[in-house]
């Protein structure tokens, strides 16, 4: 049996659909107060109604949080194969402990019930934030050390940590894939991450920002995945990046598939750091946080990925940006509508 955390996300709800359509029994780890109907709705985009309702029916769904290892203790019964997609996204300071402890402990409790269970292989999914920064605006490989002394985000960190602890895993007997993912772009959830891009152009969005960085599709994500967990590959750690795009682009594209205007001004590093100054007056006064000094910087910096070593151990071609925004684009209508 495979065991998915994160089941309820982005990437978790198409890994499922993609696991299951594939034949194979899945329990999935969900939150007390998760939304499971939106991995069904999810399931809808790509199948009838019937199937997906068939579909998500044969999850094994299982009530556990990764920070309890008595319930995960439980949630690992029968299990050979893990795939760890669960973690806290947040760029708020106020957030610091609880993504170390999400990030950083949540995986080490999953690696260590890996060792503890004989789990024939993990997937973990990282992130491009957990590398090294781009040197003379060089395209960033797997070879790019992270170095701590580099302005580095609490999410960045957490991530890095987390990268940690699945490598300790594999020298205490656990084959793994790591995953690296860029900026994911993907239907079903429009009110975070990139799927606010959809709703936000939408309403009207009047800024954009140069910054250059990459981006991939969720659905090939989870087809990496899938073929890196049947392979005969472990150890090893892969970027996924489709391409590297301004946030422009992006914006522009999105705006085209909406027929929607697309953003005409271009946002000034002075007025991050105005907003910065008013979020943290704010946050004296319990207001949640997404301006940070890391943010300003990092905003106008460019970073480039290098996809090169995936597409050449799997020979894997991923979709191009612009066609996963126009199918994106297509869910978000319907959904609209």
């Amino acid at each position: 049996m495979i065991l998915v955390t994160g089941g309820t996300g982005l990437v978790g709800s198409h890994l499922l659909l993609n696991l299951l359509k594939a034949g194979k029994k899945v329990r999935a780890l969900h939150r007390k107060n998760s939304d499971l109907t939106a991995v069904e709705h999810v399931f809808n985009y790509y199948t009838s109604t019937e199937e997906a309702k068939s579909l998500f029916q044969q999850i094994e769904w299982f009530e556990a949080d990764i920070t309890n290892v008595p319930q995960l203790n439980k949630a690992f019964k029968n299990i050979q194969y893990v795939y760890h997609c669960a973690a806290l996204v947040s760029f708020d300071p106020a957030d610091d402990k609880k993504l170390r402890k999400i990030n950083i402990e949540g995986t080490a409790n999953i690696v260590n019930l890996c060792i503890a269970f004989k789990v024939e292989k993990l997937c973990y999914v990282s992130s491009v934030a957990a590398l090294g920064k781009s040197l003379n605006n060089r395209e960033i490989n797997e070879r790019v050390m992270w170095n701590p002394e580099d302005d580095h985000s609490d999410y960045a960190i957490s991530k890095y940590g987390a990268e940690i602890e699945t490598w300790r895993g594999t020298q205490e007997g656990v084959p793994t894939v790591i995953v690296k993912p860029g900026v994911i772009i993907g239907p079903g959830f429009w009110k975070e991450g990139t799927g606010k891009i959809f709703s936000k152009i939408d309403k009207g969005m009047t800024y954009h920002f140069p910054k250059i960085a990459g981006f991939v599709g969720v659905k090939d994500v989870v087809d990496v995945m899938q073929t890196l967990m049947q392979a005969e590959i472990k150890n090893e750690d892969y970027i996924l990046v489709s391409e590297n795009i301004s946030f422009k682009t992006i914006f522009e594209q999105t705006a085209t598939e909406l027929n929607k205007p697309a953003p005409k001004k271009s946002l000034k590093k002075w007025m991050l750091w105005v907003g910065w100054i008013f979020q943290k007056i704010g946050g004296f006064f319990g207001a949640k946080r997404q301006i940070t000094k890391t943010t300003v910087h990092t905003l106008f910096q460019h970073s480039k990925y290098s996809n090169e070593k995936i597409k050449e151990r799997l020979n894997f071609e991923f979709t191009p940006i612009k066609k996963v925004i126009a199918e994106t684009a297509k869910f978000y209508k319907q959904d609209k509508s």
